[in-house]
C-alpha cells in the first residue's frame, strides 16, 4: 500500500500512526506543505493522513495551501479512499465538509479522558478502544459536526472529539498517534508552550506519563491499527 501524509508544522511526529503503517509495509508519500512543498492535485495514494500543526484550520492568509488541503482530503473521501486528519488535520477535513471552525473556545491539554459515542462503539475503528479511554491533547480550536458526520467521540471540553464521514473518513481532535516518546520530545522542544497552556505540567510530566501515558500508548496504537486495516 501506499500512504500519502501530509505534515503542517517543521516538527511532526507520525507516532503510532507510523508503527501501524510500517507493521504493514506501507509505502509513503510525505508531503510538507508548510515548507512551500505543493500538495499533490489527483489522488495517487490509497490513503491520506494529515497530522497537527500550530495554525489554524483557517489560517489561510500565513498557510496559503490549506484551502487546497481541504479538497484534497474531500477528494480522497470521494473516492472512498481511507483519509485520517488528526488535531489540526481533523479541523482542515471538518472545513473540506462545510463545518464551522472555532477558535480558542476548547482548550485542552496533556492526557485527557474522551468518551465513545453509541455509534462510536459500533465503530471499526474506535470499537478498538473501551468506551472511556485516555488520549493525548493539544489544541484550542474545535469544530462543528459537518452535515451527515457520524459523531464518534466526545470530551467535557471539546464535544467532537472524533467524527466519520462514509466508510473510512475519519476526523480526530485528539493526537492518538502521541506515545509517550512523542510527549516527552514535546516536552522538551517546546516548554514554553507548554507552561502557557497548562502551567505546572511539566513537573508532572513523568508521573502523568506512568500512568495515563501508559495507558494511551496502547489505546493509540489500536486506533493506529484499526484505521490502517481499512486501507
Amino acid at each position: 500500500m501506499r500512504v500519502a501524509i501530509v505534515e503542517n508544522t517543521r516538527i511532526t511526529h507520525h507516532g503510532q500512526v507510523g508503527v501501524a503503517l510500517h507493521e504493514r509495509a506501507a509505502l509513503i508519500d510525505l508531503i510538507k506543505p508548510w515548507s512551500g512543498q505543493s500538495l499533490p492535485r489527483t489522488v495517487d495514494a490509497d490513503a491520506l493522513v494529515v497530522f497537527g500543526g500550530e495554525q489554524s484550520a483557517t489560517d489561510d492568509h500565513s498557510h496559503p495551501y490549506l484551502p487546497e488541503l481541504a479538497r484534497l482530503m474531500a477528494a480522497y473521501a470521494a473516492m472512498d479512499r481511507p483519509v485520517l486528519g488528526i488535531c489540526l488535520g481533523s479541523q482542515v477535513l471538518a472545513r473540506a465538509f462545510g463545518a464551522d471552525n472555532q477558535l480558542g473556545v476548547a482548550p485542552e491539554f496533556g492526557w485527557v479522558e474522551v468518551g465513545l459515542t453509541a455509534a462510536g462503539r459500533a465503530d471499526a475503528v474506535l470499537s478498538a478502544v473501551p468506551d472511556r479511554f485516555a488520549v493525548f491533547q493539544w489544541h484550542s480550536d474545535t469544530f462543528t459536526l459537518p452535515d451527515g458526520a457520524v459523531h464518534l467521540a466526545a470530551s467535557p471540553a471539546a464535544r467532537n472529539q472524533a467524527f466519520r464521514i462514509g466508510r473510512a473518513t475519519y476526523g480526530m481532535q485528539f493526537h492518538f498517534e502521541a506515545s509517550r516518546p512523542v510527549v516527552r520530545d514535546w516536552a522538551a522542544t517546546f516548554p514554553e508552550a507548554i507552561e502557557r497552556m497548562q502551567p505546572g505540567w511539566i513537573r508532572r510530566h513523568a508521573d502523568l506519563a506512568a500512568t495515563q501515558g501508559a495507558e494511551a500508548d496502547d489505546h493509540g496504537l489500536a486506533l493506529a491499527r484499526a484505521w490502517v486495516a481499512l486501507i
